[in-house]
């Protein structure tokens, strides 16, 4: 079968230690390099939590308020995966709503990781076991509205968060 997402040939899927599997880099990719492009189906939140969820696991990058990309079989799960890890010392961005960028330059061997405050927007808290020295303990889906992440990641926000942060910031008081 085709692949359904894209995988820069600096990396490779391994071990590891923040959880199952991950991406790396096989050598030294530069700042805002395209690194991996999430691919699949465009599926609704409700067929997302009824159909592909409770099979497949979390597989999905959310795109709008109710819409989401990700595979709905089986044998789709592994030609979408992208297997970038949540960290919280991220070194992947988002340009536009899939496309995964270093947000600095990254050295061959290191894990790629993006943080989920950059594409989620939902219901949820979990622990956090990224083990980075700023690691927040807890996740939620929520993360995108805290002011220190909106700084960390300015323009490496998912184009839907983007807007919704813009949209935050208009209806903002004026600061003398």
């Amino acid at each position: 079968m085709v692949r359904l997402s894209y995988r820069s040939p600096k990396t490779e899927v391994r071990e590891s230690k923040i959880h199952g599997r991950g991406l790396f880099a096989t050598a030294d990719i530069d700042k805002d390099e395209i690194v991996a492009v999430k691919g699949g189906h465009i599926v609704t939140r409700e067929f997302l939590r009824r159909e592909i969820t409770p099979k497949l696991g979390a597989v999905e990058i959310q795109i709008d308020d109710d819409l989401f990309i990700a595979p709905v079989t089986e044998e789709e799960r592994e030609l979408s995966m992208l297997y970038s890890n949540h960290s919280c010392d991220a070194n992947l961005g988002v340009r536009g709503e899939i496309t995964f960028v270093a947000m600095r330059d990254i050295r061959a061997g290191q894990e790629l990781t993006h943080d989920w405050a950059m594409t989620d927007d939902d219901d949820y808290s979990m622990e956090c076991k990224c083990g980075a020295p700023n690691c927040r303990r807890i996740l939620t889906g929520k993360d995108w509205q805290r002011p220190e992440l909106q700084k960390r990641y300015a323009g490496y926000f998912s184009a839907y968060l983007a807007r919704k942060i813009a949209r935050l910031d208009s209806q903002s008081p004026t600061q003398a």
